[in-house]
């Protein structure tokens, strides 16, 4: 039996969220998936809280959607697997997207199909040298999902993301850093040190303005220039409005370090 799908551990201004199903190499089924999501919206729902990591158990991040639950028998009648993208999937990717905080990535072993989109969902995402990247869809006869059609293009191009989905090959975390797949790869050892630094960072930063710069991010391909633009001045003048955006000016002009609220 399982422990509990997902482990959350409080820091100094932020979460860390672990994926917990490492017998599974933490794939996942309905339960995890709704634990997974009920804790970021206790996330969004603290105050204190300013960023979250995510990562997973044992010796990978996640194998994506754990096939044990899609085995059919003989003459069984297909599973709709619309519906779990609808109902779960979509969800998922749309939270970790609108998240008004930073959300950084451990990757610490293989990411593979949703286990893979779901990192890239994420603001940063850092991976340790002895992990991959897998699209494995094409393997099993179906396409990428957890928005990975979406963001696959917008990171590597259309040529290396057509490679990834069709030909169903682990990318390497080095080489998945330097097609900038992902911000960073480093040494196994030092991975949680590098995701937990940025998250201390984050845990003193201007929260209010790093969730309209996600915002801008996320509208900006769907947008016209002069559409951006509009958004720009829009998210500017409420970022301008902020006690944070008080502060940073104070402090340098008086040449101090900036005590940012944050979402306080």
């Amino acid at each position: 039996m399982d422990e509990q799908p997902i482990l959350v551990e409080g820091k100094q201004g932020y979460r860390v969220i672990t994926l917990n199903r490492a017998s599974r190499l933490n794939s996942f089924n309905e339960a995890m998936h709704l634990a997974l999501r009920a804790a970021l919206a206790e996330a969004e729902a603290d105050t204190s809280c300013r960023a979250v990591l995510l990562t997973g158990a044992g010796r990978g991040f996640c194998a994506g959607q754990d096939l044990s639950d899609r085995v059919m028998g003989e003459g069984a009648e297909p599973p709709d697997l619309g519906r779990t993208i609808e109902a779960l999937y979509s969800p998922l990717v749309k939270q970790l997207r609108a998240l008004p905080m930073p959300i950084v990535c451990a990757v610490n072993g293989v990411a593979a199909g949703a286990g893979a989109n779901i990192a890239l969902a994420c603001d940063i995402v850092v991976a340790a040298r002895s992990a991959s990247f897998l699209e494995a869809f094409a393997r099993i006869g179906l396409i990428p999902d957890a928005g990975g059609t979406f963001h696959l293009p917008r990171l590597v191009g259309e040529a290396r993301a057509r490679a990834m989905a069709l030909l169903a090959e682990p990318v390497p975390a080095e080489t998945a850093a330097s097609w900038g797949l992902i911000w960073k790869c480093v040494d196994d050892g030092v991975l949680m040190g590098e995701a937990h630094a940025l998250c201390a960072r984050f845990a003193e930063a201007p929260t209010r303005g790093l969730a309209l710069t996600k915002q801008a991010l996320n509208a900006s391909s769907a947008n016209t220039l002069e559409r951006q633009l509009e958004l720009e001045r829009d998210l500017q003048r409420e970022a301008g409005r902020t006690q944070d955006y008080a502060e940073g000016v104070r402090a340098f002009v008086e040449k101090r370090k900036a005590n940012f609220k944050g979402r306080a």
